[in-house]
């Protein structure tokens, strides 16, 4: 996806560049008829135009290399500017070119801001003004410049909550957390949140375990409210370092495969064993640690079927949110975006709240963004 991405992206660009030219044309020629009968292209330009400035006489490789550095609100902003660039900003291409040249360096993505498979999949060829996506609004959902603008907007009561919430006992929401990222890493995730007291304090040690899968740590988040994590893991430390030892993959214990017939068709699903089955009972969300490392084999659609397993409305309230942590083990290592994982895991098929974030094991980069998601959407479950 990435591969045909960038060959997708020189294309457009090529083409972006001729529908500028095109557009300046036009304007231009308007300029000096004042009221042509000719119908103009998508978007219409009005046929009393603008004395041209000294912006728009750029070479049009120029305008689009100006413009590539502009955030969709100062895009916006040029836009009000005048009619040309109204209509030049406004261009549905311009707006797929830059839609599929930043998504690969966004660090987050939802459920209310993934892009339609579409957006990548379609081919330019078979693109015309007819089919064209309203690629702007798809960029300005998806963006995460754009997402905490919109959070920043809206009314915020932070400290009347705290102070209410003090006054009643309430329980730590707990948070069960699985995943190949957690066991497949060269830097473990879990030791840096227990030993990095200037990111993430822990508030309250593990006291037991439960059946030897996994134990449940308080930490406090911002200093004030604290939440529990239970780590499942699918082998025991042992089975880890052991498969790890021997690059072999180890037998996931915390599932068991069950199969059956739908239509002509064998199909596998998974089912979890009965000790993770009670965590999964009483916990509020999950955090699912993929492994984002895009040197290494990845099984998504196994991994959906786990997802799917732990999730199951038949364990717990269906509304529970998801955090997936598309993790790597340090920086510099080749990473899938978090855009492309949330299609490989084809999470649009879920219909809880959940969220795709970058996190680096070893800095804990990314991981406080998505603990406070994470509280939030528990929150927000809590209320309703």
């Amino acid at each position: 996806m990435a591969d045909s991405g960038a060959e997708e992206r020189g294309g457009l660009e090529a083409a972006v560049r001729g529908r500028l030219r095109v557009l300046r044309e036009r304007w231009t020629r308007g300029t000096r008829e004042r009221g042509g009968t000719a119908d103009p292209p998508r978007p219409a330009l009005p046929e009393d135009a603008e004395e041209m400035s000294a912006l728009q006489a750029l070479p049009i490789d120029v305008q689009l290399n100006i413009m590539s550095f502009l955030t969709p609100q100062d895009l916006c902003r040029l836009g009000s500017t005048s009619c040309y660039w109204r209509a030049t900003v406004q261009d549905p291409l311009l707006w797929r070119y830059f839609l599929l040249r930043d998504l690969p360096s966004w660090t987050s993505i939802d459920w209310k801001s993934l892009p339609d498979v579409e957006v990548f999949n379609k081919a330019f060829s078979d693109i015309s003004h007819n089919t064209l996506y309203d690629y702007m609004a798809v960029y300005k959902k998806s963006c995460p410049q754009s997402r905490r603008n919109l959070k920043s907007s809206h009314p915020r009561y932070g400290p009347v909550t705290s102070f209410l919430q003090s006054l009643v006992t309430q329980e730590e929401p707990r948070f069960a957390m699985f995943g190949p990222g957690l066991e497949e890493l060269d830097d473990s995730l879990v030791q840096k949140m227990m030993t990095c007291p200037e990111i993430l304090l822990v508030a309250g040690l593990p006291q037991r375990q439960i059946h030897g899968i996994g134990s449940g740590v308080s930490f406090q988040f911002n200093n004030s409210q604290k939440f529990n994590i239970l780590t499942l893991y699918s082998t025991t430390s042992v089975e880890r370092k052991r498969a790890r030892e021997e690059q072999a993959v180890a037998v996931n214990k915390m599932f068991y495969q069950e199969n059956s017939v739908v239509g002509n068709q064998q199909a596998v699903h998974y089912s979890v064993i009965a000790q993770v089955k009670k965590v999964c009972e009483v916990v509020g969300g999950f955090i699912y640690v993929a492994n984002a490392e895009a040197h290494k084999k990845h099984d998504r659609q196994e991994e959906l079927a786990r997802i799917l397993a732990m999730i199951d409305p038949a364990l717990g309230p269906p509304n529970r949110p998801l955090l997936v942590l598309s993790c790597v083990s340090h920086f510099g290592v080749k990473r899938i975006p978090c855009v492309y994982m949330a299609h490989q895991l084809q999470l649009n098929l879920l219909r809880q709240p959940w969220m795709v974030q970058d996190t680096v094991a070893a800095t804990l980069d990314g991981l406080l963004n998505a603990i406070e998601w994470l509280l939030e959407e528990a929150h927000c479950k809590n209320v309703q």
